[in-house]
Order: C-alpha cells, then structure tokens, then sequence
C-alpha cells in the first residue's frame, strides 16, 4: 500500500521548487493534494505536470496569498470540500524577503518579510488545526522552516529571524494541538537548488553549495523525500521537532553569503518576493566607512 494512500494534503507554495518537487511525491505516495500558490501561471504548469504523470483527478490548484485570512480560510474548506477530509498541511510558501544592512531594511519590507514567512504559518496553523479537530481524526502540520532560523550567518537578518519564530511556532502548536492527534513537525532545509534561491542562475551559488560536507548538491527531491516521510504514520510519534536536511552544513558552522564587511547582504537591500511573480526590487549601496571624519 502507498504509504500516504486515502489522504488528502494542501501544499501552500506548492506550484514550484521545494513545493512542486513534495506535490509530486505526496501523489506518487497516494495523497490527493491541493496545490496553494499566488502565482497562477507556476500553478497550472504545476497541475500539468502532474495530470501527465496520470494524477488528473487526486490534484487541484486555488491561489491563495499565504498572508491573507481569507484565503487562507478558503483553502482549507476548498479542500475539505473537494477531497471531503484534511489530513496533512505542508506550510511551505516562503520569499527571501528583506535584506541589506539593517539601517537599509525599510519597514515595508520587514513587515512584508514576516506577512509571508511567519504570519502565514500562523494562519495555516490556525485553520488547519481547526479543521482537523472537526474532522476529528487527527492530522500533521508540516512547516518548511530553514538552519538560517538556527544559527547567524545562514541568511539575512529579516529571513533569519522569521524562521526563528516559525521554529519557535512549531515546539509551542505542537504542545497544545498533541491532545487532538494533531502532529506539528518542521524541516530545516540548508542549500537546495530552487528558483527562490537562484531565482534562474544556480551558477550564481556555486560557492554556497560548495560549503557542505555532502558533495551532492541539494535538490527539491530531498526535502520532498523527508516530507513524505514526516507526514506519515512511520512518523507518528514526532511532534515539536524541526529536522535539518541540509548536507551536514550546520554540523560544521556555516557563513553562506560571507561575513563582516564581505557579506553579500551589505552591498545591496532591496527585498526578494520569491516565486510569487511579483518583482524583486534592489538597490546597489555604496561601501561605507568606518572612519570618522
């Protein structure tokens, strides 16, 4: 038997990347997904993949902005409706959002940074959970989380210290939604080769996937491949629990994108909306002086 056969999941950020590559191996394992992402065309390109390799029927996409309630709602009792249970909810949706010198970051920008990396899990957490309690078989909240919530140098400050809060949010649901058979489990990813990352030119990271011990570069597959197994009952005793995939790159210290004055982040700001089709936007700084004049 399939491992996730008879399940139904919602994937949010679903339509590219880390959450293309788990659509396809929840439906390869199964499940019935629901594919949740602001960027339509990504959506229905992901849909299309997915329908050739003969899933027509198990896979559905809405476009939903992570950071809205409504939508949020919406999604869920869409896919409640449609599949007629909610069993697993992947909160993937992410953007690299903020960065530059925390002088440089402007309030829009954080808050944007936080509207999608933190307030979403919130509100998947809220809905989700909802939903299961009335359903009342149980369930599993996955949250892509990252090691830049974990330790300095892994991403910007924006970025860092959301996944920060996303880690803290998992360890604190999980406690309280245990009673109800509800699983709140975490993946920290480090590297993986998807377009939030290179945004079209892996090239570009070379250096940064260099930096870990595994020599195999880290693609969407082996964070799917942890997926899978965390949302299923071989993982039913998990709970609270944010799991590192990242090639050993934590084990031995990490400054991905340089440190001090050579980071990559102090020569520009500007904010990075991921695969959302909205523009990313940076501004080029000037080196700046220590010296007093």
């Amino acid at each position: 038997m399939s491992r996730l056969a008879g399940k139904v999941a919602i994937v949010t950020g679903g339509a590219s990347g880390l959450g293309r590559a788990t659509v396809m191996r929840f439906l390869a394992d199964g499940a019935k997904v629901m594919v949740a992402d602001l960027n339509e065309a990504n959506g229905q390109e992901t849909l299309s993949v997915a329908k050739a390799q003969g899933h027509g029927d198990d896979v559905t996409f809405m476009r939903c902005d992570v950071a809205n309630e409504a939508d949020v709602a919406a999604t869920v009792a869409e896919a409640v409706k449609r599949f007629g249970r909610l069993d697993v909810v992947f909160l993937n949706a992410g953007v690299g959002g903020a960065f530059g010198p925390i002088a440089e970051t402007s309030v829009e920008d954080w808050d944007y940074t936080f509207d999608v990396l933190v307030r979403s899990v919130f509100l998947g957490m809220k809905h989700a959970s909802s939903a299961m309690r009335k359903l009342g078989d149980g369930g599993v909240i996955l949250v892509t989380a990252s090691i830049a919530g974990m330790v300095g140098g892994g991403g910007s400050h924006a970025y860092s210290a959301a996944k920060a809060a996303v880690i803290s949010l998992i360890e604190n649901v999980a406690a309280e939604l245990g009673p109800h058979r509800i699983r709140v489990v975490g993946i920290a990813p480090g590297v993986i080769s998807t377009p939030l990352l290179h945004r079209g030119r892996p090239e570009r990271y070379e250096a940064q996937f260099k930096r870990q011990p595994w020599p195999d570069r880290g693609e969407p597959e082996v964070i799917a491949d942890v997926a899978a197994f965390l949302v299923s009952d071989e993982a039913r005793f998990i709970t609270g629990e944010t799991v590192k995939v990242d090639g050993g790159l934590l084990a031995q210290g990490v400054a991905l994108f340089g440190t001090g004055k050579d980071s990559t982040f102090m020569k520009s700001a500007g904010v990075n909306r991921g695969t959302t089709g909205e523009a990313m936007v940076v501004r080029h700084l000037e080196p700046q002086s220590d010296k007093k004049d």
